[in-house]
C-alpha cells in the first residue's frame, strides 16, 4: 500500500522545482497522488477493507489542504498541478 524508497525518490526527482527540494507543495502533492494511487488500486480487491479507507480519506484531504495553499499563492502552479498529476477539481 505504500510506496518504496526508490519510488517515492523517483516522484520526488521529478516533481522537485530545484536541487534537494523534498518539503515543496508540489513535491508533497505528487507523493500523496501517488498514495492515494495505490490505495485505490488496494480497493479494487479489498472492497470491505474501511480501516485503509479512513487512511485514504485522511490522505485525500490533506492532499486538498496543499492545493488550496497552492492556490491561495499561485494560480498558475495550482492548475499546472491539477494537470500534471490528473486530479479533478
Amino acid at each position: 500500500m505504500s510506496i518504496t524508497a526508490e519510488r517515492k525518490a523517483e516522484v520526488i526527482k521529478g516533481n522537485a522545482t530545484k536541487a534537494g527540494d523534498t518539503g515543496s507543495p508540489e513535491v508533497q502533492v505528487a507523493i500523496l497522488s501517488e498514495r492515494i494511487a495505490n490505495l485505490t488500486a488496494h480497493f479494487k480487491t479489498h472492497t470491505k477493507d474501511n480501516h485503509s479507507r479512513r487512511g485514504l480519506l485522511k490522505l485525500v484531504s490533506t492532499r486538498r489542504s496543499l492545493l488550496d495553499y497552492v492556490k491561495k499563492k499561485d494560480e498558475a502552479r495550482y492548475k499546472a498541478l491539477l494537470e500534471k498529476h490528473g486530479i479533478r477539481r
